[in-house]
Order: structure tokens, then sequence, then C-alpha cells
């Protein structure tokens, strides 16, 4: 029964996690948002002490099964080492803990966290590989098949599906996802649960509270035969049949070992012999199962999605060229390059959510992955905060539409040499038309000459830098008009 609970609980929570990176529609934000609130490293960076409460009485409860049920890459691994178990059956042996490697990589993450190391950070953190994976790799797959369905349903005057465009955000961010996923799916498939017991760092963390927690997974030495499948079978290689010992530190309590234990010498309980006390009558597992599934569900959180706004109408002749910023462009919400570099683990959920395709992976190897705003195929439209809603690290702050559309995020510059008034002799004004703030004014080129060619004038002091000017320049590859970032963010 504890094995069944655990697979139903993973298998809703990979779908669901999942399907919040692939979904450009905003549909899964609003039904399954809360999830990636229960990531341990997030809730941690975003100070969410409700969830890191609940986390760690978890795990000296019930033992590290945060592992095997919330966390989507361990789920991913469980995946890839059930598919080596297809090929191979009784694969796996025991193995004692590689603790300096676990601690050193530890202390590693800790200093790389706290001094702003950012690439680093990401690079360990399991939720972070995991949305990067879903992002880069499995998002433009759902989309195709996505168009291909809109496609079909045209043809009968159906519009239950709409195209959506699939783009490269960066191809770094591909490269790193690609290699991610393949190293370990190899790990996996070979070795089961050997990144989450030597590197994750949020593994490490809670292997420390699981060596204290009440329920653990134990031997009842007169029922053992010594057969060695519960080692042969355990992903975490913990389990040490010759002595009768399981490593609490790094079971995850998927309940593979009990399921296939012939003798029923293993048993998930309070201490070795609990359920098989001659005078008592033996405990029913599916009441724990039941308390385990009933509190993992409650705390699945419900979020509110926000209207949906695209771009549309201009044809591009030609593609945008992102112009050189002197400093990056952090969405509204973040406060601050310095606060988006120590909160931010680069998951890309942000990324993968934005409704204007303005966010996307930085290439910069200090900030790598993490994502930066561009105006080459949208704008920041005042009134999303898709952004601020979903990001669960607290690297973006919630923020209101009202507060949004007076947060300077950046300003407006003019490129005189680009403007096709002056290059092509003609009419233009659309940054002025369309910025929402009225911070651009077209005036004469010529002081003294009003009928020569109008040109925009910027007032930075009412410009939020939301890119609309930038995004519909129709100077070509470089616009005329572009917005440098602020390194603090300020109210106007």
């Amino acid at each position: 029964m504890l094995r069944k609970i655990r697979i139903t609980l993973a298998t809703l929570m990979m779908i669901g996690i999942t399907w919040l990176f692939v979904d450009f529609t905003g549909t899964a934000h609003h039904l399954v948002g809360g999830l990636a609130k229960l990531q341990f490293l997030e809730a941690v960076l975003a100070l969410n002490f409700i969830v890191i409460a609940f986390l760690l009485v978890l795990t000296l409860a019930c033992g590290r099964i945060y592992c095997s049920i919330i966390c989507p890459l361990g789920i991913m691994q469980d995946i890839f080492g059930w598919l080596g178990k297809k090929a191979k059956k009784n694969r796996y042996t025991y193995s004692k803990a590689i603790s300096w490697l676990r601690y050193g990589v530890l202390v590693i993450f800790i200093v790389a966290l706290v001094a702003g190391a950012g690439t680093i950070v990401q690079l360990l953190a399991p939720y972070s590989a995991f949305g990067r994976i879903a992002t880069n790799l499995l998002q433009p797959v759902y989309q195709a098949g996505n168009n291909v369905l809109a496609s079909i349903a045209e043809q009968y005057d159906s519009y239950a599906f709409y195209q959506s465009e699939i783009w490269l955000r960066s191809v770094v961010s591909i490269i790193i996802a690609g290699v991610t996923f393949v190293t370990l799916g190899v790990l996996a498939w070979r070795n089961g649960r050997t990144y989450c017991n030597t590197i994750c760092p949020v593994g490490t963390v809670l292997s420390f509270f699981s060596r204290f927690s009440f329920l653990k997974i134990h031997f009842d030495v007169e029922k053992c035969k010594n057969c060695s499948l519960c080692t042969k079978n355990c992903k975490a290689s913990c389990i040490d049949y010759k002595t009768h010992t399981v490593d609490a530190s790094r079971c995850v309590v998927c309940g593979d070992c009990i399921s296939v234990c012939k003798h029923g010498a293993l048993k998930y309980s309070m201490k070795a012999g609990d359920a098989v006390d001659a005078g008592k009558s033996e405990t029913d597992p599916s009441k724990r199962s039941f308390l385990l599934a009933s509190t993992l569900l409650a705390t699945t959180a419900l979020a509110q999605q926000k209207d949906k706004m695209m771009d549309g109408g201009l044809a591009e002749i030609q593609d945008k060229v992102a112009p050189t910023r002197q400093t990056p462009l952090t969405p509204p919400g973040s406060l601050s390059a310095q606060n988006m570099a120590l909160r931010c683990t680069g998951c890309q959920l942000c990324i993968s959510e934005c409704p204007n395709q303005v966010l996307r992976p930085s290439d910069d190897l200090m900030h790598l992955m993490q994502p930066v705003m561009s105006y080459e195929r949208g704008y920041c439209r005042p009134e999303c905060n898709r952004c601020s809603e979903v990001c669960p690290a607290g690297a973006i702050k919630p923020i209101q539409k009202e507060e949004k559309a007076s947060t300077q995020i950046g300003h407006a510059v003019w490129i005189k040499k680009n403007c096709i008034p002056l290059t092509d002799g003609v009419e233009c004004g659309n940054c002025a038309r369309h910025c929402p703030t009225g911070a651009i004014e077209m005036v004469p080129s010529d002081p003294d000459d009003d009928e020569s060619p109008y040109v925009p004038a910027v007032n930075e002091a009412r410009c939020i830098g939301c890119g609309a000017c930038e995004n519909l320049c129709p100077a070509r590859p470089f616009s005329a008009i572009y917005v440098e970032g602020h390194e603090v963010h300020k109210e106007i």
C-alpha cells in the first residue's frame, strides 16, 4: 500500500509540475500553481516559513518522502530507474554513504548562494534542473502537438486550440538542459538515486533530519532469509541485508524493498518489530498511507489566473536584433539586479509562463540561466504580472498591476542613426503613439525648423522601461529606441 500511495502521489505531482512548465495558456498556473511553492529550496529563498516547517515536520515524521513524492527531479529519476529495472532486474547493490562528497557539495552550494554565484546554485538546485529540462526540451514538443491539433481544428471551423509560436530562447540553456537530462538519465538508469544521495544539496539537508524520522523502514530479523532482494531493488543503495540495516539518511521511502520482500521481513513502522509484536495485532498500513496522502494533498494551493495579452497585427519584415545593454533588464517585482542574483535559482518557470515572450535565459556567465528581459518579440505589458505570481523563490516579488505601472525598471534611449524619419525621410511616431505612460513626445529634429522631421524625445522621469517603444519601432534590424536597465528599480 505504501508503494501504491507513493506512485499515485508522485504521478500527480509529476503531471502537475510538468504541465505548469509546458503550458503557455495560463490554465496550469490557475489550477496547479501552488505545487511550485512546495519545493524546499525555493521556499527557503522566499522565506516561506509555513512550507519550510511543513516539509521539515514531514521529514521528521515520515523520512525523505519529499524526494520521492514532491521533488520532480527525484520523480524523473525514478522513471529512468524503473525503465532500467525493466531492462535488468535486481540491478542495485549496497554501498556506503559518500559523506565527504555530500557535505562538500553542500558547503560549496551554500557559499555560492551567499556569494551570489548564481550559476553554481542553478546547476545544483534540483527543481531548477527539472524546470530547465521541461522549459527547453518538453515545452517545444507540447507546443508542436498543440499546433497540430490547432491545424486540424481549423479545418472544421473550430478554434478550441490556437497556434503557439515555437522559438529558440537560448542555445546555451538548451545545451545545459540536454546535458543535464542525459547525465541524470544515465545515472538513474544504471545506479538509481546516485545524484540525490551524493550531489543534491536539498537531499543532503533533508538526510540530516530523516535520520531522526518517526517512521522508518526496519528489518524483522526473525523473518529475514538473507535473500538480498531488498538490497538488489533499493535504488538508494542504502539497504545492507547482511547486517539488517537501512540507512535512513539515504532512504527515500519508495517502498520498493517492502514490495519485493517475499517473507514480510521489512516494515515501515516506528521501530523494528512494531508491527509484529506477538501480543498485538499487526498495524494496518492503509491508515498510515491514508494519513500520508491526506497530508500531502492538503498542501496543494490554488492560484489566480490573470488575463493573457498577446501582441498581434504587426507584420515583421526582418527579425530584430537585441541591443547591447549596459545593464540587463530584470522583471518588475525583482526589486534589483542584486535581489535577482541572490534569490533566483534559474528554474525558468517565469520564462515559460511569460505570455508576451519578453523573458529569456541569460547567457552571462555570472547569471547564467536567470531571466532577463528583451523586446524583440513583445513588450512587458503594464497590465500583466504573471512572472511575479509564479516565482516560487521570491526573486520576483508579487506585484500588483497598479504598482507595476509605476515601477521603473529602466528607461528608453533614442538612437539617432537608426530613426526612420531621418534615414528614410518618412513620418513615424510609432514609439510615441504606443507609449503607455506618455513618456515619449515627437519634436522637430531641428529646434529652429518646425518643418524638419519629427523625432522622439524621451522623458526619463515618466518612462517605466516596458519596452513598447523598442518592440514596436519599425526600424530593422536594430530599433531606433531601446531600453537601458536599472540596477535598482524605483517608483515614479
